[in-house]
């Protein structure tokens, strides 16, 4: 596969995933005008664009300990896993309902390994998952914790300077980890073997642009479709989310943010009054993430099985 169509597939496959987590990173503080969302998204970009070069740990998960993409077939292999994981994410996003593209690509990756018959990691596969499963879990745990310590030590003025903190924190944890992927696939589709500065400028813009489409939908269905938020939630959701997403990076496992963040939400609601939980919602959204990941990885091992039959 040339290498102009990868690449233009890594930047499509960026701007995807700023329309799938843009909105979701900025739902939480919607209801607080400290941080108005083109200074959110700016912010997002900053972060996505300059933390890969201090620490690229979750990157490299993706393109070494997965599955190996080395080769002309691993690059025709790594296009299928970004075409599934993209029609998975397409489908659901289409029923307004945000999933984790990170458990997609997992998903598409391991598929298409498999079904190229290319080396694929099993523990480093179930690693991954189990991390991603611990993850939404971690959010609202600490954000149980955290809404009691902010009943008492946030009010007023004192809440937006919580929100610029934990908005902050977030934007960091996303660029840790989650943000990652996009890096990742840039890095297979050009054969690098650490980030330098000018893709992850370029991942940065790519994911600004998605992330200014995507506000209206991901943010909607996040900050009024989970819980009834207030803008406590909102701001115990960003802490929560941000230091359980930076836990999860130390270790280099890659996770959702959008998981993570509807468990903080979920976290935050339940500890005021479970009736403040949209659990209905909740479990349309859970359901989303549980197909995720099986699904594309068949979609990807049946597409690489039918394109390996085809050139060879």
């Amino acid at each position: 596969m040339s290498l102009v169509a990868l690449t233009s597939l890594a930047g499509l496959f960026a701007v995807v995933t700023g329309v799938n987590d843009g909105g979701a990173l900025l739902a939480t503080g919607l209801k607080i005008p400290s941080i108005p969302p083109l200074a959110g998204v700016i912010m997002m970009m900053v972060t996505v664009a300059l933390v890969p070069l201090a620490t690229s740990q979750v990157a490299m998960t993706f393109t070494t300990r997965l599955a190996s993409m080395d080769g002309p077939y691993g690059r025709i292999a790594l296009a299928v896993a970004v075409l599934a994981a993209l029609a998975v994410v397409a489908v659901l996003n289409n029923r307004a309902l945000p999933t984790s593209l990170t458990l997609a690509i997992v998903g598409a990756l391991t598929g298409a390994g498999l079904g190229w018959d290319l080396p694929v990691s099993a523990g480093a596969v179930l690693f991954v998952l189990a991390v991603a499963l611990a993850a939404p879990f971690a959010g609202g745990l600490l954000a149980i914790l955290t809404i009691r310590l902010l009943v008492r030590l946030a009010h007023g003025r004192t809440l937006r300077q919580w929100h610029r903190a934990g908005f902050t924190l977030q934007c960091l944890a996303y660029a840790a980890n989650d943000g990652q992927k996009m890096l990742a696939v840039f890095m297979l589709a050009l054969g690098l073997s650490s980030p330098p500065l000018l893709v992850c400028v370029a991942v940065a813009v790519l994911f600004g642009i998605g992330a200014l489409y995507g506000l209206p939908r991901a943010g909607r269905t996040l900050s009024r479709g989970i819980i009834a938020s207030r803008p406590l939630h909102g701001v115990t959701a960003e802490l929560a989310s941000g230091a359980a997403v930076i836990g999860c990076a130390a270790v280099g496992a890659p996770v959702s943010m959008t998981q993570t963040i509807a468990g903080a939400l979920i976290g935050a609601g339940v500890a005021e009054s479970s009736g403040r939980v949209r659990w209905h919602a909740a479990t349309k959204i859970v359901l989303a993430w549980t197909l995720t990941l099986p699904v594309s990885g068949l979609l990807a091992a049946a597409a690489a099985l039918i394109v390996r039959g085809v050139i060879a």
